[in-house]
């Protein structure tokens, strides 16, 4: 199975090998995981995120200056069934918002 542009960029832009598109530096990050604060450079790449780390190099810059980046609001989770919506509708309703598979970035 051959590996996509997207793909390939992604992973070398994860491994601090190719500049982010968007790198946003000096943000105070919060693990969902344990609702720890810490602070690192979110690296962007297309419409998501290749790393949370120590980032150097992006296309595009943004100081937040000590703001908080929240991943749980960046990607969100939901459940088909929560919706009440047949599959149908649902794909019907969320499609135009799915970067992933049209190509497009946000």
């Amino acid at each position: 199975m051959p590996v996509s542009k997207d793909f390939e960029k992604m992973r070398l832009t994860a491994l601090g090998q190719a500049a982010a598109d968007v790198l946003l530096i000096n943000g105070q990050v919060l693990s969902v995981f344990n609702g720890e604060l810490r602070q690192a450079n979110v690296a962007i790449c297309g419409s998501h995120i290749a790393g949370v780390g120590d980032y150097q190099e992006g296309r595009q810059v943004i100081d937040l200056k000590g703001r908080y980046i929240l991943p749980g609001f960046i990607d969100s989770h939901i459940h088909i069934e929560s919706t009440m919506l047949t599959p149908a509708s649902f794909a019907y309703a969320t499609a135009p918002w799915n970067y992933c598979s049209s190509g497009r970035s946000a």
